[in-house]
């Protein structure tokens, strides 16, 4: 982390990186020139943040996600970046990001690979909503699990070392950490299944009878509990950030979902991947993962416990309550794009790939039913 000493919280389309060491930019959005402050027109007000940070401020858009809306920010010679609440209406509980921020502020010292946090602003007087600023990583995100800018070597390198980062997240003293209250101890599947399944219901405005059966399904079914850890919520190689020669973890984004929980959770999200296609949000089913370089599920979970994780076997049942929850997320960005509060331009894309979730779940399901 020593020469990664900066935040940079970018996303880039499947496929797609950035150098941060010689382009302090996604590609998409032009470097800052003289005389131009802001690149897009920010959904709050320039001004009043600039008199908060006391100076002018330099404004570029992160493309990216689909929840917190995030900025870079340059203020007085200081590279950051800003996260904040979207404004209007959201679900129960969603886009935390004092949350966010608590966790990284804790985990500051845990050895795992974090941009450093710098200040929680809860006052909505600000700029509209609560954010936080976090300092700026170097490195490159890619939303594709297949990393086809990378090396074999480095695809397998990267992928082996977010197992052995997950395992040591699962392992850290959270009651230690003064982390008791983040969450609950136990019983984390069957809230987990009250708040997708009600949340589900709560978008439900037409019905759709896959995501309803699978609902009823959920919710009078659940597998064995195992030891609480600390849990992301959205481990995935898109929330990675990573460094090249040599290939390594510069930083793991995006902790607006995390929680005490259950740590087979983290890793049903991250083996939902090796489901997905490529066209479906960067997964790698239909790959040729020998010939990329990449761990197969298996070997994936092997190095996760050789690391020191959950030994706890991975069931259909959590791999496919992984893909409703993540349905229920997407019916929620479609809901916001449609009342114009997406925090990204492709949100009705992304939203419309909740019925692949749904599919997939019942057929990992059935798969369980009907070995």
């Amino acid at each position: 982390m020593a020469d990664y000493a900066l935040l940079s919280d970018t996303k880039f389309k499947k496929g797609h990186s950035a150098r941060a060491e010689t382009q302090p930019f996604p590609r998409r959005f032009a470097p800052y020139s003289t005389g131009c402050r802001v690149t897009v027109a920010p959904d709050f007000d320039l001004h009043s943040l600039e008199r908060f940070l006391g100076g002018p401020v330099d404004l570029a858009p992160v493309n990216s996600g689909q929840s917190n809306p995030t900025w870079f920010v340059t203020c007085k010679g200081q590279a950051m970046v800003l996260r904040k609440k979207p404004a209007g209406a959201t679900l129960a509980s969603a886009h935390a990001v004092d949350r966010e921020f608590r966790i990284l502020q804790t985990l500051q010292d845990s050895g795992l690979p974090l941009p450093r946090v710098l200040r929680m602003v809860e006052d909505s007087s600000v700029i509209g909503t609560p954010f936080y600023l976090m300092e700026r990583l170097h490195g490159q995100v890619c939303d594709s699990s297949a990393l086809p800018d990378l090396a074999p070597a480095d695809r397998r390198t990267l992928h082996l070392e977010a197992a052995r980062v997950l395992a040591r997240l699962h392992q850290l003293d959270w009651r230690g950490l003064g982390l008791s209250d983040y969450g609950r101890d136990g019983d984390y599947y069957p809230r987990q299944v009250r708040r997708w399944c009600g949340q589900w219901a709560a978008l439900d405005k037409q019905g759709h009878p896959v995501m309803d059966a699978l609902s009823r399904h959920f919710a009078s079914t659940g597998p064995v509990q195992n030891p609480t850890t600390i849990v992301h919520g959205d481990y995935r190689i898109g929330n990675l950030m990573y460094g090249t020669a040599p290939a390594r973890l510069v930083g793991v984004l995006d902790w607006e979902l995390s929680t005490l929980g259950d740590p087979l959770a983290d890793l049903a999200h991250w083996a939902m991947f090796y489901d997905l296609t490529p066209a479906q949000m960067g997964g790698l089913a239909g790959l040729d993962l020998a010939a990329l370089g990449l761990p197969d599920r298996a070997a994936f979970l092997d190095a996760y416990l050789a690391a020191g994780g959950c030994a706890a076997p991975l069931t259909p049942w959590h791999r496919a309550f992984a893909m409703f929850r993540m349905a229920v997320i997407l019916e929620g960005i479609t809901a916001r794009a449609a009342a114009g509060q997406a925090a990204s331009a492709d949100a009705r894309a992304v939203g419309a790939l909740a019925p692949d979730f749904a599919a997939l779940a019942e057929r990992l399901l059935a798969s369980d039913r009907h070995p």
